[in-house]
């Protein structure tokens, strides 16, 4: 069984042991945390599509820590104008294991 959920203006299909990298929550590292905004649950008997969310379906994870990714360079400039700028970012994400899968 499966499911698509949405965190973080972003869809994930999941499925049960699936670990995921999700927009930063706010929840400590051991704790849990439920997704209540699925929007389709894949079963053995098809798919279910909600509109737009599938009733009384649930996704329940298991957070696993707190962390930023790697960092990327952003570098803007204009030609001929001596114009430049260079930052970094670091975006911040929460890892999350996947417990069950209720539909």
């Amino acid at each position: 069984m499966y499911a698509v959920i949405e965190t973080g203006g972003k869809q994930y299909r999941v499925s049960e042991g699936d670990v995921v990298f999700v927009e930063k929550l706010e929840a400590e590292a051991d704790s849990t945390v439920t997704f209540d905004r699925v929007l389709a649950v894949g079963k053995d008997e098809g798919v279910v599509i909600g509109a737009p969310l599938v009733e009384g379906a649930r996704v329940t994870g298991k957070v696993l820590k707190q962390g930023k990714g790697k960092k990327i360079t952003v570098f803007t400039y204009r030609s001929k104008k001596n114009s430049k700028r260079k930052l970094g970012h670091r975006q911040r994400y929460t890892k999350v294991e996947i417990e069950s899968v209720t539909a």
